[in-house]
């Protein structure tokens, strides 16, 4: 997967296929909710393998009923890349099992 950095095009681009998902400073970044801690800690176990997978991590913070995501590629100067939405799509994905919104 590319290591580039995206444009800002690009970037706005991809944000449309993500709901709920925003650039914050260098990172693209969401907070999920759900409904009780323990969904929250299943959810950050999800997002763990995902992460094992493509070999790409976040920084991951777990809350009561929360999870925020943050994420941009350091290989790449901190800037956002592919990797970073191939990340933010999977996990897009997997939070509805979770019952995450």
């Amino acid at each position: 997967m590319a290591m580039e950095p995206l444009s800002q095009k690009e970037i706005e681009d991809r944000l449309r296929e993500l709901p709920g998902w925003a650039v914050e400073g260098d990172r693209l970044a969401r907070t999920f909710r759900l409904d009780s801690h323990f969904a929250a800690a299943a959810l950050v176990l999800g997002i763990a393998a995902v992460q094992d997978q493509l070999d790409h991590h976040s920084d991951l913070t777990l809350g009561y009923n929360t999870v925020r995501l943050a994420v941009n590629t350091h290989a790449a100067g901190g800037a956002l890349t592919d990797r970073d939405f191939a990340l933010a799509e999977r996990v897009h994905t997997l939070a509805p099992a979770h019952g995450a919104s």
